[in-house]
């Protein structure tokens, strides 16, 4: 089918407050708690057909912009701005657009607006990231398609266009129509900064014994898995310390493990993160995991990251981008400077993720092999809409494994109304469990199955209970 076009009529926001069961570190930030924003789209079709799409995203404080002088609420507020500005954008419907080339035709506005009002280009992307997804999960269902076939058949009308210059005379359709989603994937377990490791690590009186995993060592008992992303913090003999401590546990698994480092901008130059590599080369507890290891996540800080040559450390293990993954041309620039691969979020556009997909199979394509790849990362991604919307994006990009984080440092979906529990449960068996009357995420031998997101809209086969979140003018 041809791509439709369609203008949006209507966008709403509503938010939900997240309280954590165990507190979350990554790079300055420890989260105890956090909102979610949800977004409805009303779509209209040319023939005058109209309908609901939706989205959702955690407000994650501290990650699109660290500036410690930022208060958590401020944090929260600016993608707030964004999201609304988002929606000016999107609303003004002038002319009829293809859902992509509504994206497209907004991009600049957005980033130049956000940029007059302070708010950087990762701040930018959030709005849109939300709106886009929200706008492509009404067109699904007007037209009765998954979101895998409504990508398979490109359906947005992805094309390369002004926006993508570089991309002049790649064949979106056919790179499309060759993407295979799977039915399962592998949940890659973060291990944050503050995280136990086994029980010795928690204090007396601190456990919470509430039937999930706290530690690293209960996490790998119920749930199986095999592969796993670390967090390091900045400071070699420390992280040399902890990476050790977590080391004991993984090598006592008797198959094989896979782990990434995640730096999270905290090392302050190349010769640091390479300093770290060394000591955990150097190490011999650490023989084991540093084998396992697949790549190096965003070690420095992005006002440097894309302006140092990373080529030494990138020798010894590919290094990615991620908080530096602030625009569309971030990527190519990392390329120049020796980074192999970059994130994929959905938080930082679904668009962006499938453009930066087909950078690489246009590069590896142009240079005979394939040194340039995506992984999946996670932003504390919620159980629900958003995680179901991420894991069908990461299915489809053909990536087979994914951070996952969200869902445990929440008690499952306990937070959420009964109805929508059910709700969700019902329409998702492969991935929820009733686990003695708490609904949470089923994750068996490491694996996640997602059969059931190939259901009509984008990867939801069921609603967040409107009503019973606060909106959000």
């Amino acid at each position: 089918m041809s791509a439709p076009t369609l203008r949006v009529r209507e966008v709403r926001f509503f938010q939900r407050d997240v309280r954590l069961r165990l507190p979350f570190r990554f790079g300055v930030v420890t989260l105890t708690e956090a909102p979610q924003a949800f977004v409805r789209a009303r779509i209209a079709l040319a023939d005058g057909r109209e309908g609901w799409g939706a989205a959702a995203e955690m407000l994650a404080p501290k990650w699109f912009d660290k500036d410690p002088a930022l208060s958590n609420d401020d944090n929260v507020e600016q993608l707030w701005a964004s999201l609304r500005l988002a929606r000016e954008l999107y609303t003004e419907g002038r002319l009829a657009h293809t859902a992509f080339r509504l994206f497209e035709e907004t991009h600049h506005f957005q980033v130049a607006e956000c940029g007059r009002r302070g708010l950087n280009p990762l701040i930018a992307s959030y709005g849109p990231a939300l709106l886009d997804r929200a706008v492509l999960d009404g067109l699904c269902r007007l037209h009765g398609l998954s979101f895998y076939a409504a990508m398979g058949a490109n359906v947005p009308g992805m094309a390369p266009g002004e926006l993508l210059p570089e991309l002049a005379g790649f064949d979106f359709d056919a790179f499309l129509a060759d993407l295979r989603p799977a039915d399962t994937v592998h949940a890659r377990h973060t291990v944050g900064l503050v995280d136990p490791i086994t029980a010795a690590d928690q204090p007396a009186g601190t456990r919470l014994d509430d039937g999930l995993p706290e530690t690293l060592e209960d996490v790998v008992a119920a749930y199986g898995h095999t592969y796993f992303k670390l967090k390091v913090g900045g400071d070699v003999a420390a992280d040399v310390a902890r990476l050790t401590a977590i080391a004991g546990v993984l090598d006592r698994l008797k198959e094989p493990y896979v782990a990434t480092l995640d730096g999270n901008e905290q090392y302050a130059s190349v010769e640091e993160a390479l300093a770290l590599w060394r000591a955990i080369e150097s190490t011999p507890a650490l023989r084991r995991l540093a084998a396992s290891i697949l790549f190096i996540e965003q070690p420095l800080a992005r006002k440097s990251a894309l302006v140092s040559d990373v080529d030494a450390l990138a020798a010894a293990r590919p290094v990615i981008i991620d908080e530096s993954d602030a625009d569309l041309d971030a990527f190519p620039e990392a390329r120049a400077r020796g980074y192999r691969g970059v994130s994929s979020k959905a938080c930082k556009g679904f668009y962006k993720s499938l453009i930066n997909r087909g950078r690489c199979v246009l590069w590896n394509r142009e240079g005979g092999h394939d040194p340039y790849f995506m992984s999946a990362e996670d932003l504390t991604t919620q159980p629900g809409l958003a995680l179901q919307q991420d894991l069908a994006l990461v299915s489809l990009l053909g990536l087979g494994h994914v951070e996952r984080n969200g869902h445990h440092y929440v008690r499952g979906l306990a937070a959420l109304p009964p109805a929508e529990q059910r709700a969700w449960l019902a329409a998702h068996p492969d991935l929820y469990v009733d686990d003695h009357g708490l609904v949470r995420l089923r994750i068996t031998r490491g694996r996640l199955d997602i059969r059931s997101l190939a259901c009509a809209g984008f990867a939801a086969g069921a609603e967040p209970d409107w009503a019973g979140l606060r909106e959000i003018a």
